[in-house]
């Protein structure tokens, strides 16, 4: 019998926090007269600041996009550059360990050429 005296009591109790529950979500929202029309001053600035942000975000995107492009652009010369020396190392390496130029050379040291060369016979064992 105690829980059907307690019944009142719930369903009063259930009502206060329901009353208290309406209060807290209509103070959400700013209370406005009847008839008065809300401030449009807020909303504009509200929009004015996101578009500014947004510009300001854009130019310092394409600050940076543009600042990869210069340094890509530099890198892409050094590249080039470092492509041609090889190049030109190559071309003097090979131009120097010709066989023409090999023989030249020898001949300026005082190198002379073998009249009867002799070979090495692995097969004979001695």
């Amino acid at each position: 019998m105690a829980i059907f005296e307690l019944a009142p009591a719930i369903r009063i109790s259930t009502k206060i926090v329901k009353a208290q529950t309406n209060k807290a979500v209509l103070r959400l929202a700013p209370e406005i007269k009847n008839g008065e029309v809300a401030n449009d001053r807020t909303f504009i600035v509200f929009l004015a600041t996101i578009f500014t942000a947004g510009l300001l975000s854009l130019l310092v995107i394409n600050t940076a996009l543009a600042r990869d492009a210069f340094v890509l652009g530099q890198l892409k010369q050094q590249a080039q550059v470092l492509t041609d020396q090889r190049e030109a190392i190559l071309q003097e390496v090979a131009a120097k360990s010709s066989p023409d130029k090999l023989a030249q050379s020898a001949s300026e040291l005082g190198m002379v050429a073998s009249i009867n060369p002799r070979f090495l016979d692995m097969s004979v064992g001695k």
